[in-house]
């Protein structure tokens, strides 16, 4: 089926109200959007194209997202919103290319954008195009149902992302380091041992199974699990308080054990990386080496949080090619927006793929999926 780009475009001429804020979500239709100049690197040198050459080149962007085809003069002449003959639209094609808006490939009469009309067409959008029916109801239907474990959400959230853009996703997980304990409980697993379940405030959770003291059974271990909560909900993981004894010698044997296996932060990288769809990264490029080096990047989780971070730290949602500072990506874009937890910063999803994305479709998903996100994690 054909996007229809008309509604998420803002050429030159009526650019001078600006959108809304960058970030803000639309309940009518669900997505970002992008203030004016905050998705550029290279705004002041787009800013000179009159309205006929943005139309133009709008044209020729929207066309070679669909079909991967350089595009000729024939067909951007009946392209909506052109409206000039065919000679004078070669004229100016011809000008764009000059200008480095649009090359011509080798063999081809027809022209592809370069990094830089891709810069003035997302620069230029009013706002990302609104998400298919089917599509925001799947977003809403997943969240509905998402619960349990932060990971295995989080992991699913990437493969939703990933089936909505057709396009590899990326979610960088919460920082563990900023947690607060919700609750504390520990359930019985057999007569000598128990899984103490910590529930923290960015809803992930920790397990540790614990051997259970002398004289110690179903009643004493739902004391323990009260007594525990009373006194370590609310407190940072990270320096959690003693707790005081109850009195009842084997219900504060347990609370001491559990403590104990408290006092041990799990291991790993706080930034847990989740990227689903990394098999469609082999469809997008047809040299096999470019697929290579990017699927070599998205294994290393320190490289992808810092690319994400330093985009963001930009003021960019978007990042073309050269613009993610990575060799190996130069072919490659990058839509990312971060999401929250309790109003806080907590962590970012995107989607990676080749420059010639589409782009409105990309932000709206990233935009609605992040927004549900933020929601469902602050709910717990």
């Amino acid at each position: 089926m054909r996007v229809d780009f008309r509604d998420a475009y803002e050429t030159h001429s009526n650019s001078d109200t600006g959108p809304p804020a960058l970030g803000g979500i639309d309940p009518h239709w669900g997505g970002v959007y992008p203030v004016t100049g905050a998705l550029a690197l290279g705004r002041l040198d787009c800013q000179m194209l009159d309205e006929r050459k943005a139309a133009i080149l709008r044209a020729v962007v929207e066309e070679y997202i669909e079909t991967g085809q350089p595009v000729g003069s024939g067909h951007v002449a009946r392209a909506p919103g052109v409206d000039v003959s065919s000679a004078t639209v070669r004229n100016e094609m011809g000008l764009l290319e000059s200008e480095g808006f649009l090359r011509q490939p080798h063999t081809s009469a027809g022209r592809v954008p370069t990094e830089k009309g891709y810069r003035f067409f997302v620069d230029h959008l009013r706002r990302p195009a609104r998400l298919a029916t089917s599509s925001a109801e799947e977003v809403r239907e997943f969240f509905a149902r998402a619960h349990g474990e932060v990971e295995q959400m989080l992991s699913e959230t990437s493969r939703l992302l990933s089936d909505l853009t057709h396009l590899t996703s990326v979610v960088v997980a919460p920082a563990a380091v900023e947690t607060t304990v919700r609750s504390v409980q520990l359930v019985g697993l057999s007569t000598t041992s128990a899984v103490l379940v910590a529930v923290l405030s960015d809803g992930s959770v920790e397990k540790h199974t614990i051997d259970l003291p002398p004289g110690v059974g179903e009643g004493r271990v739902a004391t323990a699990s009260m007594h525990m909560t009373a006194h370590l909900a609310g407190r940072a993981r990270e320096i959690l308080p003693s707790v005081p004894a109850t009195g009842d010698l084997p219900v504060d044997s347990l609370v001491e054990r559990a403590l104990a296996a408290l006092a041990h932060l799990p291991a790993g990288d706080p930034e847990q990386v989740y990227v689903g769809g990394a098999a469609r990264m082999a469809q997008a490029f047809d040299a096999i080496e470019t697929v290579r080096e990017v699927l070599g990047i998205l294994e290393q989780q320190y490289v992808v949080v810092s690319l994400i971070r330093d985009v963001i730290d930009r003021g960019l949602l978007v990042a073309i090619g050269t613009e993610t500072g990575m060799a190996p990506l130069a072919e490659c874009a990058l839509v990312v927006s971060p999401y929250e937890v309790e109003g806080e910063r907590a962590g970012t999803i995107g989607v990676l793929g080749p420059t010639r994305m589409n782009y409105p479709q990309a932000l709206a998903a990233v935009a609605v999926v992040g927004h549900r996100l933020s929601d469902r994690l602050t709910e717990g």
